[in-house]
């Protein structure tokens, strides 16, 4: 089973030793196989909107910053319950925050 987990920014400053713990946590679930990919996302942006025929496109970063998606881990994981325990140790090292977990479907 593949899983999307998103985290969203915080409001908090980064502990200092957060780039050593992360740096391990990644390490560790790349070797163990479960780590397919990982990144961090522009704070902008682009929303793309269809109503009809007409498609607007529109430039970020827009107002609601605190609702878009700081970051993300691709995982690939035997249940759902694996999933919510990866995205539990990733809040642990990042601190408060919020993550968004949601199943991928397909090939």
């Amino acid at each position: 089973m593949r899983y999307l987990m998103m985290s969203k920014p915080s409001d908090t400053a980064p502990d200092e030793n957060l780039h050593v713990e992360m740096g391990k946590f990644i390490e560790e679930l790349t070797a163990a196989g479960v780590l397919l990919a990982t990144g961090g996302l522009e704070q902008g942006g682009i929303r793309l909107t269809s109503a009809g025929d007409e498609i607007t496109v529109t430039d970020g970063p827009f107002t609601e910053a605190k609702e878009a998606v700081a970051g993300f881990a691709l995982v690939e994981v035997r249940s759902k319950e694996e999933a919510i325990e990866l995205g539990r140790r990733f809040l642990k090292i990042v601190g408060d925050g919020e993550s968004v977990i949601q199943q991928v479907f397909g090939p």
